[in-house]
């Protein structure tokens, strides 16, 4: 059987794992959350020129048949 001390050093070397494990994971979660919000602005900027260059009408069907006809 462990000593109280002994138990006591093993819980502290736990606690600092999952500290450390903490920091780590809450790393990543600010990165995708950096990542997501880029991704969301570009979207928005993507719509937004879409809705610019193409408004919404008379579109001819030539327009969308492939180049090689």
């Amino acid at each position: 059987m462990k000593s109280p001390e002994q138990r006591l050093t093993d819980l502290e070397i736990q606690l600092s794992f999952a500290e450390d494990l903490l920091d780590s994971l809450n790393a990543v979660v600010a990165r995708q959350q950096e990542q997501i919000e880029r991704l969301a602005s570009e979207l928005a900027e993507l719509k937004r020129r879409r809705s610019e260059e193409s408004p919404i009408g008379f579109r001819s069907l030539r327009d969308e048949l492939p180049p090689h006809y």
